[in-house]
């Protein structure tokens, strides 16, 4: 982290314009960095705070200060950039998702996550779009196109569920947890991906061949991205499985698996595609195949280098967002005009709140006719926290937002500065009232005994549901098929429990076909030192 900080700041303008100023600025970022993880770790068990916030509360003290100190002239140390964002900060959090996901928790719930995070964020995206064509011109907000209303329903549909995230224990409430996790990730990738479908296609003039060009692209891009990544993983775990590194260095191998996993986000980016989505099934087929054709040693240093890479990122975005939110320069645009920029804020934030029941509900209810299994069925108060969890926006947001209203991460037009201080004023607000809010919501709908209760119901909960999301290398060898118990026919079965059977089918291809080729737990090849000599 410090040596992209120390690449970029000089590029993206620190406060000063010599060296000195540039290792100043450093500096100071990384002791907000230590500030962040120490007072994070101090109020581990506050009910109402967790580190997003107070990385986001710190970010808005250090703004605070920085303006002051410059005489009301900035607030951060370096100006957004949205290449800083999706290139070197985003990949790493991502692809930890990806890496350290419960594969089978999050492929038993796919069809569902899949239903909230693509078409929900479709739904989400149509509803605030619609709304805000309907009221900004009302505001006499008249100088937006059809393509920007809905590049803004594609931004603010970008959830962030890591305040959620923070708060839930994937032990207790296992289900809950791989949904809102899920759809976190896939939404972010439907969102980008939606996003630069709009931007690619002049939407100005709409008509039946252009819209169908527009879904054809998008889900495109949705495919394409996938299969990217997932041959990325592939070939990754070919190479490390047929060379295998560790007879001669574990440097050497965990090296490959970072600069793989890195190269996955990088080719997206170079053909056009999500890289988002690419990085994600990246992570998730290394996890499966790579990972375990790697030593003891390097297993333990790969899982911990990409969870702490994560993890500084996340801090990174939200110290930031919070400094940047005092950015004067934009502010300074709507001085004449502050009730129109709190106006649409406050339009965009009742169409956010709308846009996320419209779909929670009716999809948690189709996905409930699905299932047969009380224990596998989302309650209600689960899907209120399933709504509640998306509320937030986040850095994706920001960077969308700055990506459709600045050049380099400047403004100089009044009507961009207005979408800009709204997008920051949502991000605040979603971010320290809902996020404060989270834990005492969540210990109202679900307190301790019923979180218990639902973790020791005994033999009467699936084996599929009381496994944790994240943990142990043997997440990806769990299995399905709890007890043999006598099974419908295949077509019955595939109808009434599509996960189940699919998956089945897929673990049979897997140990005939995939892992032999590409190892595993279990082929991985018998070289001295290798996970196979030395056993599970």
């Amino acid at each position: 982290m410090a040596s992209v900080l120390a690449s970029l700041f000089p590029k993206l303008g620190p406060l000063g314009t010599s060296d000195h100023a540039s290792v100043v600025s450093i500096n100071l970022f990384v002791a907000l960095l230590c500030a962040c993880i120490i007072i994070g770790h101090l109020l581990e068990e506050n009910r109402w705070v967790n580190e997003s916030i107070t990385a986001l509360i710190i970010g808005l003290c250090t703004g605070v200060v920085i303006l002051l100190v410059s005489g009301g002239k900035s607030s951060h140390l370096l100006v957004f950039s949205e290449d800083l964002f999706f290139i070197y900060v985003l990949p790493p959090i991502i692809f930890n998702a990806g890496f350290q996901v419960k594969k089978k928790q999050f492929f038993v719930n796919f069809i569902t996550i899949m239903m909230f995070g693509a078409i929900g964020t479709l739904v989400s995206c149509a509803i605030i779009s619609l709304g805000a064509i309907q009221t900004f011109k009302k505001l006499d907000i008249e100088f937006l196109d059809i393509g920007d209303y809905l590049a803004i329903g594609a931004i603010f549909a970008a959830t962030d569920s890591v305040c959620t995230l923070q708060v839930l224990h994937q032990d207790e409430t296992p289900l809950l947890y791989s949904l809102v996790f899920g759809e976190g990730v896939v939404n972010d990738a439907t969102s980008v991906v939606l996003f630069n479908a709009i931007q690619n296609f002049d939407l100005t003039s709409m008509n039946p061949s252009i819209a169908l060009s527009f879904l054809g692209n998008f889900f495109y891009l949705f495919l394409a991205s996938t299969l990217l990544g997932a041959g990325t993983g592939l070939l990754s775990a070919y190479i490390i499985k047929k060379l295998y590194f560790g007879r001669h260095s574990t440097d050497r191998e965990v090296a490959l698996m970072m600069l793989m996993a890195y190269l996955s986000y990088l080719l997206a980016e170079l053909f056009y595609l999500s890289g988002i989505l690419t990085v994600f099934f990246c992570g998730i087929v290394m996890s499966h195949y790579t990972w375990h054709n790697v030593t003891e040693s390097s297993r333990v240093t790969t899982r911990h280098t990409f969870a702490t890479l994560s993890f500084l990122a996340e801090t990174f975005l939200f110290l930031y967002v919070g400094m940047d939110a005092l950015d004067i320069e934009k502010w300074k645009f709507v001085g004449d005009r502050p009730g129109l920029s709190i106006s649409a804020s406050s339009i965009l934030m009742g169409l956010i709140l709308l846009g996320r029941a419209a779909f929670v509900f009716p999809l948690s209810f189709l996905s409930n006719l699905m299932k047969k299994s009380s224990e596998q069925k989302i309650t209600f108060r689960q899907q209120v926290i399933i709504w509640w969890a998306g509320l937030m926006r986040g850095a994706v947001s920001m960077a969308l937002a700055y990506n459709k209203f600045t050049r380099g991460g400047h403004t100089q037009l009044q009507d961009n500065a207005i979408m800009i201080t709204s997008t920051i004023t949502i991000v605040l607000f979603s971010t320290m009232v809902f996020g404060l809010m989270t834990k005492p919501l969540i210990s109202l709908l679900l307190p301790p005994q019923r979180q218990l209760s639902t973790v020791s119901s005994g033999a009467n909960t699936p084996k599929s549901l009381t496994a944790p999301l994240l943990g142990s290398r043997e997440d990806s060898e769990v299995d399905l098929n709890v007890p043999d118990l006598p099974h419908p026919p295949s077509l019955r079965m595939l109808l009434t429990a599509p996960s189940h059977k699919v998956h089945r089918y897929w673990r049979k291809f897997d140990d005939a076909f995939m892992r032999p080729m590409f190892g595993g737990r279990g082929f991985a090849p018998p070289a001295p030192g290798s996970p196979t000599e030395q056993g599970p």
